[in-house]
């Protein structure tokens, strides 16, 4: 396994410098929810030239895609790109950085996929930010046939398992008197169950506030419901010994960690099927996720240090699952 480990690494060293461009491209041109139209294109046309079979427009979206390359009877592992912006801030999430992480974990895994019987296939996720694009996916079969899924998010600091949050978003309107007439409002909670226990109670003083003055009351959804991530553990603890291995740090944050967490479709993805989502750190304190300094720190050499140790722990992660027979065994048997 370590001759095959130094293929995937060798693998990575020559297409860093291309990542790193691939990364700044799309930080230079962000592109909002259903519209990442150049990033699409830029890491489907960068997996074809790898040899992967790429099949755009998965699922009936445009700007999502599914590259693969099979190999035999293993398991599937799906690495998941994102690339899509934040409205007036760019990329202050760093997507630009998960885009090029993914597509070198997949492209280094596929390497040497077929000596370990491992089928690894790219899907290209749009619509994280807002509009669920995981969640539509899913419901429209793009992860048929995937026994495991896993992709890694940029934030200041390294964490192997990060809590999110279930999160729903919809839109409230009255109408009848003259008043500001709508808002987008959203609810997060730990987890699916509680979450629709707050959504019930904070609908019902929308419906108090209709009642009270005489207004008519119409609420909707704005967009698919986001679960909380299920990391699996197993899953979990091999990518953090692989990117501790590239000396990658993991440190106590307790509940520091906890107040931070955030919202993902990647956890609708991860009730279906056996998944990861870590973050890995960029130095970029103070500045967090969703701030205008992220945005800045999202390219430059700590960027890039991210994106290659990122590649080389996924796509490590992906090959220790086929060599690992029990955990393979239980992803396959979903």
């Amino acid at each position: 396994m370590s001759t095959v480990k130094d293929a995937i690494s060798q693998a990575v060293d020559r297409l860093a410098d291309e990542l790193y461009a691939l990364s700044t491209k799309i930080h230079d041109n962000p592109e909002l929810a259903y519209q990442e139209v150049k990033a699409c294109a830029w890491l489907t046309e960068f997996l074809g030239k790898q040899g992967f079979k790429v099949e755009p427009g998965v699922g009936g979206v445009e700007t999502a895609f599914r590259a693969t390359i099979e190999t035999g009877e293993g398991p599937t592992v799906a690495i998941l790109c994102e690339y899509d912006a934040l409205p007036g801030i760019g990329h202050a999430c760093g997507h630009n950085i998960i885009a090029a992480t993914s597509v070198g974990a997949g492209i280094a895994a596929a390497r040497v996929a077929d000596d370990v019987g491992l089928t690894i296939t790219v899907v290209g996720t749009p619509a994280e930010e807002s509009g669920g694009g995981k969640a539509l996916l899913l419901e429209r079969g793009a992860f048929a046939g995937v026994h495991g899924a896993m992709m890694v998010h940029p934030a200041p600091v390294d964490a192997a398992e990060p809590p999110t949050l279930a999160w729903s978003q919809f839109d409230v309107r009255y109408t009848g008197k003259a008043a500001h007439a709508a808002a987008t409002y959203i609810v997060r909670a730990r987890t699916v169950p509680e979450l629709d226990d707050i959504r019930t109670r904070i609908l019902r003083c929308f419906e108090a506030g209709a009642v009270a003055t005489g207004a008519a009351l119409e609420i909707r959804p704005s967009g698919p419901l986001y679960a909380e991530v299920r990391h699996d553990r197993a899953l979990a603890a091999v990518y953090r010994r692989n990117a501790e291995a590239l000396g990658r740090s993991f440190p106590d944050l307790g509940a520091l960690l906890e107040r931070s967490a955030a919202s993902t479709d990647m956890g609708n993805v991860s009730h279906a099927l056996p998944g990861i989502h870590p973050i890995i750190g960029i130095d970029s304190l103070p500045a967090v996720n969703h701030q205008p300094e992220f945005a800045a720190h999202c390219i430059g050499a700590a960027a890039d240090r991210a994106l290659a140790d990122g590649a080389l722990a996924l796509a490590w992660t992906a090959i220790d699952v086929a060599g690992d027979e029990a955990l393979s065994s239980r992803l396959r048997a979903r």
